[in-house]
């Protein structure tokens, strides 16, 4: 069975970490599934949104720390090349050129809590647990946490979640800005799935601009330069076909048909 598995239809595709009898614990082989599933994702006629969750009562534990322990006995390189490819990974969930919604299924620490922070937007069932959890067990996080968590909450929070190790709570973490929408478990994937149905009747030219412009690769300290790429990009986008239709929309006061 996939460690990954992928349900697509209407533009939407759903992916569901399925070890569950592990808490999704981030695998070699997980990791291996996933970045298949993203790559294969690219060759989805009409994809608009991806839909990431897990399967059973986790989103992902995090790292499987056997498999770390396993490979640090082979050699420090054996570890530190595992790392990198799970950071590529996960970096190419990031930039996917679709918006990618989490739904947060339950417990997401460590490894679970790098990879959510890869997605746009987050939702997470009431009583969901999410933590970063490193320095329980004396790792440093690998996959570009430290870096990611702090551009979505303040210094002194993500500091408070980096040290302590704790879980904290959806709905505090909804507070906090990290989590979008905290939902009734049982509501969850039927509010992720209108999200995703609400975004695939957008113009998929203008939300693909969009993505590139607000993703961490087009961050830079020269903000002019950022407010400037927006011309850029809108120049790019003349060139397609979804502004002459949304402006056709507009003008016959009818919904816009993308395509």
């Amino acid at each position: 069975m996939e460690s990954v598995t992928l349900a697509y239809e209407d533009g939407i595709a759903v992916l569901t970490l399925n070890r569950p009898e592990s808490l999704n614990a981030m695998s070699q082989a997980m990791m291996k599934s996933l970045d298949g599933q993203l790559v294969h994702l690219a060759t989805l006629p009409g994809l608009r949104v991806v839909i990431l969750t897990g399967a059973g009562r986790a989103f992902s534990a995090g790292g499987d720390l056997v498999e770390f322990e396993e490979a640090l006995s082979t050699g420090k390189q054996t570890l530190l090349d595992y790392l990198r490819y799970n950071m590529g990974v996960l970096q190419r969930l990031e930039d996917l050129p679709v918006p990618v919604i989490a739904a947060i299924n339950g417990t997401a620490v460590a490894g679970g809590l790098e990879t959510l922070l890869c997605c746009d937007i987050l939702l997470a069932a009431q009583g969901a647990l999410i933590g970063d959890g490193h320095t329980l067990y004396g790792v440093v996080p690998a996959a570009g946490a430290t870096v990611r968590l702090g551009e979505r909450i303040s210094h002194s929070r993500a500091s408070d979640l980096f040290y302590t190790a704790r879980l904290v709570e959806a709905e505090t973490l909804r507070d906090w800005g990290l989590v979008n929408e905290v939902v009734p478990p049982e509501q969850l994937m039927a509010r992720a799935l209108e999200i995703a149905r609400n975004i695939s009747h957008r113009s998929p030219e203008a939300v693909a601009h969009i993505k590139f412009l607000t993703g961490s690769r087009s961050r830079s300290p020269d903000r002019q330069g950022r407010i400037e790429a927006e011309l850029e990009r809108f120049a790019l986008h003349v060139e397609g076909k979804d502004l002459a239709r949304g402006l056709t929309a507009f003008k016959t006061k009818q919904p816009a048909q993308y395509t």
